[in-house]
């Protein structure tokens, strides 16, 4: 759990310091992408795990491969070259309670407790104190916006997910991989669109650019799916509360990056909103990953 979070969690400050060595959102999402589907066909061939190949699944995987990858990567990555990569972090944290929205929005959501609605305004309270658009020096902006936009995407792609992809037979190393396969093509395609730089890239971007393509995406799916099949979905979930304190952390210490006190008051207020909005679901996705468990048995 703990590598999960370090690897899982540095992401920010690795897309922070290979768009400072001269890379463009556009092409971070590129390489970001190709590198994590070449590491996780790898694990899925090792593990005799095969791709799809009905229309069906390939449509569904392009449509997640666009929010869960292409879109939230390139937000991302547009975000940080304004936002500190801590603050990136922590905006990333509100996915779940954008998800929880989307559930009421969709209806899906049934037989909502107070305590899951408080969670869910308390935690857009924390976001909105972390950008303070009210003061002078708050975070607004295009960065800004686009952050919120990345966990926006992310909250729409396991909607969509769970809906059309879940129980489709494949492998889920194989079923990751086919879907970054998705977001390189997606990606390649978009890449005459993009601004050429006017200088090449660093060997200290590209370095970062390869750590966050083959460690900070591939591997960690790798890691994420060992934690929940060993541990369970809500040891899995857990991790995601770790993630912003590890990027606040790896930006202060890496990139001397300062957060003030009404980022970190955000943050406890955020993690607390989601924390609410998850009681009450961990022993649920328990409950049926041991029947799943069961049945495979």
């Amino acid at each position: 759990m703990g590598v999960l979070a370090l690897l899982w969690g540095s992401g920010f400050l690795w897309i922070k310091i290979a768009l400072s060595g001269g890379l463009s959102p556009l092409d971070l999402t590129v390489i970001r992408c190709a590198l994590g589907a070449a590491v996780l066909l790898t694990l899925a061939r090792i593990g005799g795990q095969r791709l799809p190949w009905d229309r069906s699944t390939w449509g569904h995987l392009v449509v997640a491969a666009l929010f869960c990858n292409v879109l939230p990567f390139l937000l991302s990555g547009i975000g940080e070259q304004s936002v500190d990569s801590g603050v990136a972090g922590v905006v990333n944290a509100t996915t779940p309670l954008w998800s929880l929205a989307i559930g009421l929005a969709l209806r899906t959501e049934r037989g909502l407790r107070p305590r899951r609605v408080a969670g869910l305004l308390l935690g857009f309270a924390g976001t909105l104190l972390i950008f303070a658009p009210w003061q002078h020096s708050g975070l607004t902006g295009r960065g800004a916006a686009a952050l919120l936009g990345a966990a926006l995407s992310y909250a729409v792609a396991f909607a969509y997910m769970a809906r059309h992809l879940l129980g489709r037979g494949a492998g889920p190393l194989a079923l990751s991989a086919a879907q970054l396969l998705a977001a390189t093509g997606l990606t390649t395609l978009a890449l005459p669109a993009g601004h050429p730089p006017s200088a090449g890239p660093t060997l200290t971007a590209l370095i970062a650019a390869a750590v966050l393509g083959v460690f900070c995406t591939g591997i960690t799916f790798h890691l994420n799916s060992r934690l929940i099949a060993d541990e369970g979905p809500t040891a899995a979930a857990t991790v995601g509360y770790l993630l912003p304190v590890v990027s606040v952390a790896l930006g202060a210490a890496v990139l001397h990056e300062r957060i003030g006190l009404r980022v970190l008051a955000g943050m406890a207020v955020v993690l607390t909103g989601v924390a609410l909005t998850r009681h009450g679901t961990a022993r649920t996705a328990d409950a049926t990953a041991r029947r799943t468990c069961c049945q495979r048995r």
